[in-house]
């Protein structure tokens, strides 16, 4: 492509989302870059309850909203995943695995999360065979079973919650001794009569008919005993890794793979920045995302205005 943009946003997120809305405000020429469709996580993710005047809403239509503003100030839209960006001087490249350049004079990685593994035997053999990391998209596989939940924070917490409207039981699994999640959460995961927790307890490999999930295999790691639950479905919420491989080789990461920014969402390297979830930060949520973008948007600005 022979055009230069002025920004390039990779990642349709809310920190995307939120970094294409300003910037285009402030007269720039943005493209929004995504793989997949625009919403990121939004759209697994069931209800979202504390996102700031919006109140009681689905992931996927607070999803909708947002990229309805996108719509209306026309910003450009593209799919394509990165392979790579070259930093040169005055003009950044994103080179897209189809083998097609992208140029801009800035770029925000906005590119989120992917949910952490548990690296146990038969995980990969049974995914999508009663292992599955959304329990918005198949909750409802699941009806009237006994399922097992992995986790300890607010991921495995809020799932487990909702999760308990389609099965007939949940089996909570909790490493160590304690939760590491909100408290209200907490709370009504304890208040529910059809999840039981396992604290201190581990999983050690997945049992599978070679068709299906029939079970999984879990450790007591007080006294080391081993023993077998009999399940129909395995949903591992036990963290994220940032999606951050095309940018490895830049030197703007930290020893987790996470984007190191300053408060102006900068990286080391001049006209490269960082939102949302894929950066180095204590919390990551829907408000904190959209706050960087924001950020990031209005730095770009006053950087192309030097």
């Amino acid at each position: 492509m022979d055009k230069i943009y002025d920004v390039v946003i990779i990642g349709g997120g809310p920190a995307g989302m939120s970094a294409a809305i300003y910037t285009k405000r402030a007269n720039l020429d943005v493209l929004l870059l995504d793989a997949n469709a625009p919403g990121g996580k939004l759209l697994v993710t069931n209800k979202v309850e504390n996102y700031p005047g919006v109140g009681d809403i689905t992931g996927v239509d607070l999803s909708l909203q947002m990229y309805d503003q996108i719509n209306k100030l026309k910003i450009d839209f593209d799919t394509g995943r990165v392979e790579k960006i070259i930093n040169n001087k005055e003009t950044k490249e994103i080179v897209l695995k189809s083998g097609d350049t992208i140029k801009s004079r800035t770029i925000i990685i906005a590119t989120g999360t992917s949910e952490k593994k548990l690296n146990i035997p038969g995980e990969d053999r049974y995914r999508g065979f009663g292992i599955s990391y959304c329990a918005v998209c198949d909750g409802a596989l699941f009806k009237e079973t006994e399922i097992v939940v992995i986790g300890s924070g607010n991921s495995a917490l809020e799932e487990s919650i909702y999760l308990t409207e389609f099965v007939k039981k949940i089996h909570l699994i909790v490493r160590k001794d304690k939760f590491k999640g909100e408290e209200i959460s907490q709370d009504k995961v304890f208040k529910n009569d059809k999840i039981q927790v396992y604290f201190n307890t581990s999983a050690v490999e997945i049992i599978g008919d070679n068709k299906h999930v029939t079970g999984i295999k879990v450790k007591n790691n007080l006294n080391n005993e081993e023993y077998q639950l009999n399940v129909k479905g395995i949903f591992p919420m036990i963290g994220a890794v940032p999606s951050t491989s095309f940018v490895e080789d830049l030197g703007i990461l930290n020893d987790k793979g996470y984007i190191i920014v300053n408060d102006k969402m900068e990286t080391s390297l001049s006209g490269i920045y960082g939102a949302g979830d894929v950066c180095q930060k204590t919390l990551r949520q829907i408000v904190t995302a959209t706050n960087d973008g924001a950020i990031a948007a209005q730095e770009i600005y006053k950087y192309l205005n030097k």
